[in-house]
């Protein structure tokens, strides 16, 4: 016979998988609706004239911490919800936006696969399949029908999950190419008691580095692993990371560096570099435009490192890019979620793609002016975004727990 507590867990765990499947009412996490967007509720959160900011789906749907989407398929969106940092919690969950019923409409959820190892990286592969990173191992699955089962086959394993940066972000370049996040085991090789490391950093050291972007070659019809090896080395933490897909620098492997946490509000800058092979981008002797990092200075050669191709406010916290399809909106630019804290951070920016093919000049703003506002919307906090089919932009906050999704305005009127 079940106990009293062994009853009420069952109840729970029960109550729980039916909020993955059934709309329930509810606000996100300190939100306040605004009205309706587009048959959804709408939050106040800036973005362009003419547009707004719908709520697809919060933690009343049961999202925990979602960091990565993408459209898998026409109207069936795959959701890396990360649980939390402890290991397996995490679960990979398929949403489906409803078409009619009476407004505000929420999103439906099933869940693909549980007990995942704080995944992240969620890409398509040139083998049409999807491709999964958890903190130690990536594999692959085809699309299944709707309600069909996902056939796992582990491409890469053996990665450390362990440290400051055990998550694995992942983007597809030519010719088979994969690029895996490996990110450093600390934030400024120090130790738990601030002390650095002796020289060199022990992160850098032997044939496995980490605080590096990897390349695994992917060849043959069964898209087998040839060979996983370093590719770019002095990375702290490349959770932003994508290949551009056309144009002059089709090919070319761009990163977003979460650089060390000062806590100077204005130091140091984050970046964006170019990666070339064997490369070495300064980490963690050196910060922002090749300058030495504190604790460092005189003990490296920062001008002997890559420098970046385009520095960014401090403490944005870049989490992730890509690049806005054809034939959308966003076409020829670089998006960024930037979940920082900090007033530069809690937003999503595109830079244009110039005649070189690389993104320069001013961020145009698509989700801003984000910060907290009491009784109206907490800070912003993105983590993951996307295009789907329709042009339109979705994004995912994990401490929020909210998927968003960038509509035009209809002019609704907010409710009273």
């Amino acid at each position: 016979m079940k106990t009293n507590h062994a009853i009420r867990a069952s109840l729970a765990a029960l109550a729980f998988g039916c909020t993955l499947l059934l709309p329930v009412a509810g606000h996100a996490r300190g939100y306040t609706p605004q009205g309706l967007c587009g048959g959804y509720t709408r939050l106040d959160i800036g973005s362009p004239a003419g547009t707004c900011v719908a709520l697809l789906a919060d933690e009343a749907q049961g999202l925990r911490a979602p960091r990565r989407i993408l459209e898998v398929a026409p109207g069936r969106y795959w959701v890396v919800d990360m649980g939390s940092w402890e290991p397996r919690r995490g679960r990979l969950l398929e949403m489906v936006l409803p078409t009619e019923g009476a407004a505000p409409r929420r999103a439906r959820f099933s869940v693909l696969a549980e007990q995942l190892d704080r995944p992240l990286g969620l890409v398509a592969g040139p083998d049409g399949k999807i491709y999964v990173g958890e903190s130690g191992t990536i594999w692959r699955t085809p699309i299944p029908l709707p309600g069909g089962t996902l056939q796992r086959e582990t491409v890469i394993d053996g990665l450390p999950g362990d440290g400051t940066h055990p998550l694995k972000e992942l983007a597809f370049g030519p010719g088979g190419r994969l690029y895996v996040n490996v990110g450093s085991d600390s934030d400024a090789c120090r130790d738990s008691s601030s002390k650095q490391y002796p020289l060199p950093c022990p992160d850098l050291a032997g044939p496995k580095p980490r605080a590096a972007v990897y390349e695994a070659v992917l060849a043959g019809p069964d898209h087998k692993l040839q060979s996983f090896k370093p590719f770019a080395t002095g990375l702290r933490n490349s959770v932003a990371l994508t290949v551009l897909p056309d144009g002059p620098a089709k090919g070319t492997v761009l990163q977003g560096e979460n650089s060390i946490d000062y806590e100077d509000v204005g130091q140091p800058p984050e970046e964006l570099n170019r990666l070339q092979a064997g490369r070495d981008y300064g980490w963690p002797y050196c910060v922002g435009n090749r300058q030495p990092a504190r604790g460092y200075e005189n003990r490296h050669d920062c001008k002997a490192t890559e420098a970046p191709l385009m520095l960014w406010p401090a403490h944005a916290a870049p989490l992730q890019m890509i690049t806005g399809p054809a034939d959308s909106r966003f076409a020829g630019q670089l998006l960024v979620a930037w979940r920082g804290h900090q007033p530069p951070g809690h937003r999503v920016v595109g830079y244009k793609l110039d005649a070189r093919g690389l993104p320069s000049g001013k961020p145009i703003e698509w989700l801003a002016g984000w910060s907290p506002k009491a009784g109206v919307r907490p800070m912003g906090r993105p983590t993951g975004i996307t295009v789907d089919r329709q042009g339109r932009l979705l994004a995912v906050e994990d401490f929020n727990r909210t998927i968003l999704m960038l509509l035009p305005d209809t002019g609704a009127a907010p409710q009273k």
